[in-house]
C-alpha cells in the first residue's frame, strides 16, 4: 500500500508549505488547494485520505461550504475533514463545539491555527485509522 494522500485546502501558501513539510515528514503525501474550487477538482481527480480545511478563504466561509458540499455528496462524504483555521483568532467566534453538527459544520475534528506540528500528526494519523 502507499503513502496516505492529505489534502490541505487553504489560500495562504506559506501555512500550505509549512503543513506540507510536517506532513511529508511524517510519511504522507500531500496535495494542496488554495480554495473550494480546487479542492473539489483535486478531491475528484485522487481521492485523499483526509482533508484539513480552511474557513476562510475567497469567501468567508468557503471551508463551511466545501465541507457542506462533501459531506452531502455519497461519493466523498467518508473522507475525514479536518477544520484548521484561524477563525477564532480573527472573529472571536469558537467553532469548534459546532464541529460534527452534520447540517452546521460536518467535519470531523476541528484545530485553530496555529497548530503545533506533532498535534498536526497526532489528529491526521487520528483520522486516518477511523
Amino acid at each position: 500500500m502507499g503513502k496516505q494522500r492529505i489534502l490541505i485546502v487553504d489560500d495562504d501558501p506559506d501555512i500550505c508549505e509549512a503543513m506540507r513539510i510536517v506532513l511529508e515528514g511524517g510519511g504522507y503525501e500531500v496535495g494542496t488547494a488554495g480554495n473550494g474550487e480546487e479542492a473539489m477538482a483535486s478531491i475528484r481527480g485522487e481521492r485523499p485520505g483526509v482533508i484539513i480545511l480552511d474557513v476562510m478563504m475567497n469567501e468567508p466561509r468557503e471551508g463551511f461550504f466545501v465541507s457542506r458540499e462533501l459531506k452531502k455528496d455519497p461519493k466523498y462524504k467518508d473522507i475525514p475533514i479536518l477544520m484548521l483555521t484561524a477563525v477564532k483568532e480573527k472573529t472571536g467566534l469558537d467553532f469548534k463545539p459546532a464541529a460534527g453538527d452534520e447540517d452546521w459544520l460536518p467535519v470531523e475534528d476541528y484545530l485553530d491555527k496555529p497548530v503545533k506540528p506533532q498535534v498536526l500528526l497526532e489528529r491526521v494519523a487520528a483520522l486516518l485509522k477511523k
